[in-house]
């Protein structure tokens, strides 16, 4: 043949092209294809905050679907599309976030080595990150930039293999990889799961190529999804919407999802790292000599540095989860909000003055340790220099009276820890400290005031030193003298041994000197004081050491939990009058002729969830055991073929309400199916028959093509039925009768040897 008589190669044949046959159909697919890779990006928003995340992602959708346009007007270029889509995408990532590194609008090396750092490090920086994370260039890259990949690997498969489900892969993996990072739950996972499927929805409903060939050679014609595929995607669609919610919402365990941030913590980069509770003695040597200044509204009750909660015997340690500050932390709920701008002047080690709630820092980006709210700048600092930065910090409010007789967290983390070796009579002097009362918050703030009223506070002159068992049995035992070191390490041992659980911080009191509008907070201000963790409420600062400093004066009144923690020592009875908190009264025995009354919320939740269980296994498992057993009777072959493509024929037909009666010829049941499916379905029903006939009694052997013969009818059948209204289709689709076996097992061939004749 020559060349001039060979068919003409049609647009829609242009490989990778969107053919201007197909243009309308051809878009439609790439617009749900990239709307639905963009909410799979957008999944990332509890990680970035939507905000952040919104702007990049549109930019990469956007010159996606711009160079989809440009190959189709001009299809010379469709070889070159993923080069066109990649350059062209990073090209709008390098415009829309990282334009501080460029020139004059234009890429330079900068630039790229922030794309390189952002797609190999971001990934791994945003787990060290607390989150929502800063979205800094290095951290917030990996996410337009996996969601470009999946873009472009998905428009491959889609224009050149015509492949939908195949193209919808990419963008999955990048959700699944966004829940990895924080796993949505609730009425938020619904809402995701219906933003999803929408434009996959309209992905796989526009026109697709057909899996036959025209016998001119030309290009395939569309056709749409059949009525098995609307079958099967309207009640998967209904599956993952309520499974999202039900599973979201039950959790019998009460944990969060896993994250794979929970095994990521930012490394240090220092190795050596001062411990601030060594240097009181040496602070105090020196009282004047300023540490740090802030400005606020009012003055701060106190400083934190460090929170130690291991104890060996001879040292303290901090065990600390550290973590790049995001963006902003959550408060307290019902919780004021302060702000201080801080200059630190004098400090060593890396720690920075925080509060126990740090909502922001804005000005500097340290670690955090959110349970402790400890502040860790991990970068070189020259000696001297000073370093500014502004923190919010969320400050609760609690009712004094309700705190005095709260329980204590025995299973907060950090509270109960080892003691090392413990010198033999502290255990007794421990339990006699708080008049034998069991452990609660009240004899929580009788150890405090026992420490108060029996020791003194040393301020100047021969200053103690040492916080191991040997200085505290000493302090404890003889002296009865020491610096807020040995009064903050002697109450945490002591509650332990008593079963308070608490934990020992260093920092600073907030101060009442000023220098203009800033308040001036110098060594002499040096403080460690012990926290005790409270059920419902949190870790709770108290300062034995405040009677005998008198720091808490007329202008320096402590504010949040301090304050509240003072009001309750100032209410607690006298030693003599302590009386251990009254335990709730037992629960009444339920007589013979009670019975309990269950929660209705509870009941409902039962019933909720097994109710909820019997309509995703209706909706979801009827249609995939009818889709399943298709399948197996499809390999099938020889007669055993012939008789399965019978029995899948007249099972459809039952499910869609024509009668059947064991002994019906194909002919009787072509007449009784005519009303419903129509003259073409009745036609293939008997050429069905026919093929049966002759499997079962020509005496020939039933050779492959025999059976694809018999399979084209039921397929033939099964587009007739197609044409039924929706709700018939949808009842054929979810009716679970022609699941059950009509007859006992094994008498299928007896069945089918009646009809034929």
């Amino acid at each position: 043949m020559s060349g001039s008589d060979r068919p003409a190669l049609t647009d829609g044949q242009v490989p990778g092209g969107l053919g201007r046959g197909h243009t309308d159909r051809n878009r439609l697919a790439v617009v749900g294809l990239l709307g639905s890779t963009a909410v799979a990006g957008l999944l990332f928003a509890p990680v970035f905050g939507l905000t952040a995340l919104l702007p990049p992602v549109l930019v990469v959708i956007l010159t996606s679907y711009c160079c989809v346009e440009l190959v189709a007007r001009w299809p010379r270029l469709a070889a070159a599309r993923p080069l066109l889509v990649l350059l062209v995408g990073v090209l709008g990532l390098v415009e829309s976030v990282s334009f501080s590194t460029t020139v004059a609008g234009l890429p330079t090396a900068a630039s790229l080595r922030a794309l390189w750092r952002g797609f190999t490090e971001g990934w791994l920086l945003t787990l060290q990150s607390t989150w929502p994370a800063r979205p800094d260039a290095e951290q917030l890259l990996f996410v337009p930039l996996a969601v470009l990949l999946a873009a472009l690997l998905g428009i491959e498969l889609l224009l050149r293999l015509r492949n939908p489900m195949a193209a919808v892969l990419p963008g999955l993996a990048v959700a699944g990889l966004a829940q990895a990072y924080q796993a949505l739950t609730g009425g938020t996972a619904a809402l995701a799961a219906a933003c999803y499927v929408i434009p996959v929805a309209l992905l796989l409903s526009a026109n697709r190529p057909s899996r036959s060939r025209p016998r001119d050679g030309g290009s395939r014609m569309p056709r749409r999804p059949s009525g098995l595929h609307i079958r099967l995607a309207v009640p998967t669609v209904l599956a993952m919407v309520a499974g999202a919610v039900v599973i979201g919402s039950l959790d019998p365990a009460g944990r969060d999802p896993y994250r794979l941030r929970d095994g990521h913590t930012a490394p240090l980069r220092q190795t050596r790292i001062s411990n601030p509770l060594q240097e009181i003695a040496q602070r105090l040597a020196d009282p004047n000599r300023e540490v740090f200044r802030y400005r606020s509204d009012r003055p701060v009750d106190r400083w934190s540095l460090v929170v130690l909660d291991g104890f060996d015997g001879v040292n303290w340690s901090a065990d600390t989860r550290l973590y790049r500050l995001g963006a902003r932390l959550e408060g307290a709920p019902g919780s004021a909000t302060r702000s201080a701008e801080v200059h630190v002047r004098d400090l060593a080690g890396p720690w920075l003055p925080s509060q126990p709630i740090p909502l922001a820092v804005d000005g500097l980006v340290p670690l955090v340790d959110q349970s402790a709210g400890t502040l860790l700048l991990d970068q070189p600092t020259a000696a001297g220099e000073d370093r500014r930065y502004r923190l919010t910090w969320s400050e609760p409010e609690v009712d004094a009276a309700a705190l005095g007789v709260g329980s204590v967290d025995t299973e907060t983390t950090g509270g109960l820890g080892d003691f090392g070796d413990v010198p033999a009579d502290i255990r007794q002097f421990a339990m006699d400290a708080v008049q034998g009362l069991r452990p609660s918050f009240q004899s929580a703030l009788q150890l405090d005031r026992f420490l108060s009223d029996n020791y003194q506070v040393v301020i100047g002159g021969n200053l103690s030193t040492g916080h191991g068992w040997p200085q505290l049995r000493h302090f404890l035992t003889e002296s009865k003298r020491g610096t807020s070191e040995q009064f903050a390490a002697a109450y945490v041992v002591l509650a332990r041994l008593t079963g308070i659980p608490a934990r020992l911080v260093v920092g600073y009191r907030g101060s009442t000197e000023t220098d203009g509008d800033a308040y001036v907070v110098r060594n002499r201000d040096v403080l460690a004081w012990p926290e005790v963790a409270v059920a419902g409420v949190g870790w709770v600062p108290l300062n034995p050491t405040a009677a005998g400093t008198k720091i808490n004066g007329p202008d320096k009144a402590p504010s949040g939990l301090a304050k509240a923690a003072a009001q309750a020592r100032a209410q607690l009875p006298p030693e003599q009058e302590l009386r251990p908190p009254q335990l709730p009264p037992p629960p009444q025995q339920v007589g013979d002729d009670q019975v309990a009354a269950l929660d209705l919320r509870e009941v409902g939740l039962m019933v909720a969830t097994v109710l909820s269980g019997l309509l995703l296994g209706w909706l979801l498992g009827v249609p995939l055991a009818k889709a399943v057993r298709a399948g197996r009777r499809r390999r099938r072959t020889g007669t055993d073929g012939v008789i399965s493509a019978w029995t899948e024929v007249y099972e459809q037909l039952l499910a869609y309400g024509v009668p059947y009666r064991i002994g019906m010829t194909p002919r009787d049941l072509a007449r009784s199916a005519a009303p419903v499916a129509g003259t073409t379905t009745t036609e293939s029903i008997i050429r069905l028959g026919h093929v049966l006939d002759r499997a079962l009694w020509s005496g020939m052997e039933v050779t492959d093509d025999t059976v694809a013969s018999a399979w084209a009818e039921v397929r033939s059948i099964r587009r007739g039925l197609a044409g039924q209204p929706f709700p018939t289709r949808l009842r054929a689709a979810l009716d679970p009768r022609t699941l059950l076996p009509l007859t006992g097992p094994g008498r299928l061939a007896d069945r089918v040897d009646r009809t034929a004749r």
